[in-house]
């Protein structure tokens, strides 16, 4: 895997923040879900250098929360008025957003979901996104193998986004027992599996007080548990804080998804014991190429082989390798991080 090209960020202003399209010919919006998360900061850079590298205007929205459908119609509308040539998208409300996306559409935007994929996926022309079921099968074939035969008394706290809806949560998690061996029930939503090593599902909203108030509460449920899934880094780290307040953080696995730096930095501290790496930069990148080809001559994007979406790629980060589970090292993740 190569190590992707960083970006430098523009100051933005107007919902979370508008840079003037000025004498560009071509102008693309980038609406994410927040402009405070790590994830979507890396985002905005690889959208921002490659848009000055095409000459594309970039003109960056965010909700002021993750949740907030609102303020992300709103940025769509503005997008249209400004004729705008294309939309990325990260979806707070994957279903809720789709008729003011299909509005841009139809005014002749390209519309591309980064990392979150449409309700239905057909709502954007095309989608660039990690693989995020293989991202929770990687976390889940690896913390299966790491327990050996103990794998069948795993004792499973799920740490997840939000309440079970179409969306990256759902597959991270459904990815996740898939990997550690256990049956789903409805692949699409999180809740239905009748497997006993699960003690729970909690939300977090993707934060590290959320990821420590849901795991106090999988506690009070089993005192026991011994595998922690996290819907991402942040989560896992508050997670960890309430594991360490019972005295509990070195006999429990916890695995996550997302592979920020601070993450990765979480996996040589013993805080973490793997993460699936994701690659925000690539998303929004590729994104702006592609909406500079809409504009020059109306070529939309192709997906993967045998998938309907581009897989931007996933690697599983771990200085603990487990035999029939690739992986790459903690000082590889620090190479490719971000955030």
């Amino acid at each position: 895997m190569k190590k992707l090209l960083l970006g430098t960020a523009v100051t933005c202003a107007g919902f979370a923040g508008a840079a003037q399209a000025g004498s560009h010919s071509v102008s693309a919006c980038l609406i994410t879900k927040t402009d405070t998360n790590p994830f979507f900061v890396k985002m905005r850079e690889g959208a921002t250098a490659k848009a000055e590298e095409l000459g594309v205007a970039l003109n960056s929205y965010a909700g002021k929360v993750d949740g907030d459908n609102e303020t992300q119609v709103q940025a769509v509308e503005t997008c249209i008025a400004n004729g705008a040539k294309g939309i990325l998208i990260t979806a707070s409300d994957t279903s809720g957003i789709v008729p003011s996306l299909e509005q841009a559409r139809n005014a002749g935007l390209l519309v591309i979901a980064l990392d979150t994929p449409l309700d239905p996926i057909d709502a954007a022309d095309m989608t660039f996104a990690t693989d995020n079921f293989l991202a929770g099968e990687l976390i889940g074939q690896w913390a299966a193998a790491k327990l050996g035969d103990e794998a069948a008394n795993a004792r499973i706290a799920m740490l997840d986004l939000a309440i079970s809806q179409p969306t990256v949560g759902v597959l991270r998690d459904q990815g996740f027992l898939q990997g550690f061996g256990i049956e789903l029930g409805d692949p699409n939503k999180w809740g239905d599996e009748e497997d006993d090593r699960i003690v729970g599902h909690d939300v977090t909203q993707g934060n590290e007080e959320g990821g420590r108030r849901a795991m106090e509460n999988l506690l009070a449920t089993d005192p026991m548990i011994n595998v922690v899934y996290t819907i991402n880094e942040p989560a896992a780290a508050g997670a960890y804080e309430a594991l360490k307040a019972i005295g509990r953080e070195n006999d429990v696995l916890i695995v996550s998804v997302d592979g920020g730096c601070p993450g990765v930095d979480n996996i040589e501290a013993g805080v973490i014991g793997a993460t699936s790496q994701q690659y925000p930069l690539k998303m929004a990148s590729l994104g702006i190429e592609a909406i500079a080809a809409w504009a020059k001559d109306g070529t939309k994007p192709e997906a993967s082989e045998g998938k309907d979406f581009f897989d931007t790629g996933v690697a599983l980060v771990t200085d603990q390798p487990v035999e029939g589970v690739e992986s790459i090292s903690v000082a590889e993740g620090k190479d490719l991080c971000w955030g």
